[in-house]
């Protein structure tokens, strides 16, 4: 679905990217006010793997193909700010690195799947899960049906610009556009509950929209993370992710299909493909998911495919550590009112009036991490 540059006229372009950078703009503000030591490595990862996966091209009906959107996947991993930025991370790469959807475009692409897609799918989400049964089960109906309904309402967002730029009327664009999507839909909504059945049967804890204490042991098994060093399990899941992450881009994309997405067939169907120029960008490393000067083209997109593995989480880390120290409006530590005078180190043993306390850590960037079992309070008697 990304869109090439001579799609949208500059008008169009204008405004989708004005409103493209307004909305990043807010959801990196947004999501600024949580990242730490334990959310940034999960942003990274769910970058790369989202890369990694929309590389996967899969078949459907009349020699077109589809892939992975991944905009409710984000939201439902790690909130739909981060998903925001997530999103817009990984198509700007996409754009600038392997020539994917044109940089006129970038706008528009990014406001058609992180926003509309994002937000827009977020939004369904969360009346979905309002509306299905409170178990797991709804958990994963609720995620698949606005997997399904965001690849659909990102294509219409498509057609009204392709429409509003005069590149093809909308009474022809819109049917072609949602009905293929409508099919492409359905490999988004299986493989978005399927991850995230996988990233909950593994550590649920981490999955944000997850509702607590919904899966049987789930609070034990949290605190036992607490027990036993988040830090190492945090790292553990970090490292399979990207291992997993790699071996689709490295092993398993070079055999992607090679049909048509939905857009080039619906461009080629009715005829406004001629519309798509040369690149504006002339100078992405990885045009085409292939490195230049290696002549066997699975090799070249699986080396492609690992470089943008590793550059999308290194640029997602780095950009979550910049703006994780930043915190609009926030006071230092030292003068913050509302802060415990003690946060963010350990203490020994000590006495208070009253009462004693045990070794224990503050664990002041996680406010949903249960409560520590070692920190225990013993009633005194005089």
């Amino acid at each position: 679905m990304h869109i090439p540059d001579g799609f949208v006229n500059a008008p169009t372009a204008v405004a989708t990217g004005a409103a493209s950078l307004g909305a990043v703009s807010i959801s990196l503000r947004r999501a600024s006010r949580n990242l730490g030591e334990r959310t940034v490595p999960l942003l990274g990862v769910t970058a790369a793997f989202i890369f990694a996966a929309q590389m996967l091209n899969f078949p459907i009906a009349a020699g077109t193909s589809g892939h992975l959107l991944g905009a409710v996947l984000a939201a439902a991993l790690i909130g739909p700010w981060s998903g925001v930025v997530v999103m817009a991370a990984v198509l700007t790469v996409q754009a600038v690195g392997m020539a994917d959807g044109g940089i006129t475009a970038l706008g528009a692409n990014i406001f058609n799947m992180a926003v509309v897609g994002g937000l827009g799918g977020y939004a369904v989400f969360r009346l979905l899960l309002s509306l299905f049964p409170r178990t797991t089960t709804g958990y994963f109906a609720a995620a698949a049906g606005a997997a399904w309904i965001s690849v659909v309402a990102a294509a219409a967002a498509a057609s009204f610009e392709l429409a509003v730029s005069g590149t093809v009327p909308l009474g022809i664009t819109l049917p072609a556009m949602v009905s293929v999507h409508m099919i492409i839909g359905l490999g988004e909504a299986l493989i978005t509950a399927t991850v995230l059945a996988a990233v909950l049967a593994s550590r649920p804890d981490l999955v944000a929209t997850f509702p607590k204490g919904l899966l049987p042991g789930q609070r034990s098994a949290s605190v036992a993370a607490t027990s036993f060093g988040r830090g190492s399990r945090l790292l553990s899941f970090v490292v399979g992710a990207l291992v997993v992450s790699v071996a689709l881009a490295v092993l398993v994309s070079p055999f992607a299909s090679s049909s048509p997405d939905g857009l080039e067939r619906v461009a080629q169907e009715k005829g406004f493909a001629d519309a798509a120029q040369a690149p504006v960008w002339r100078f992405s490393p990885l045009p085409d998911y292939q490195v230049p000067g290696i002549s066997d083209p699975r090799f070249g997109t699986s080396l492609a495919g690992l470089l943008g593995v590793a550059a999308l989480f290194a640029a997602v880390v780095l950009l979550g550590r910049a703006f994780g120290k930043w915190r609009p409006g926030a006071a230092p530590a030292a003068t913050a009112p509302a802060l415990h005078p003690l946060a963010g180190h350990e203490h020994t043993d000590h006495r208070h009036a009253g009462h004693s306390h045990r070794a224990h850590v503050h664990l002041t960037d996680d406010p949903n991490a249960p409560p520590d079992p070692d920190h225990e309070h013993a009633d005194r008697t005089p």
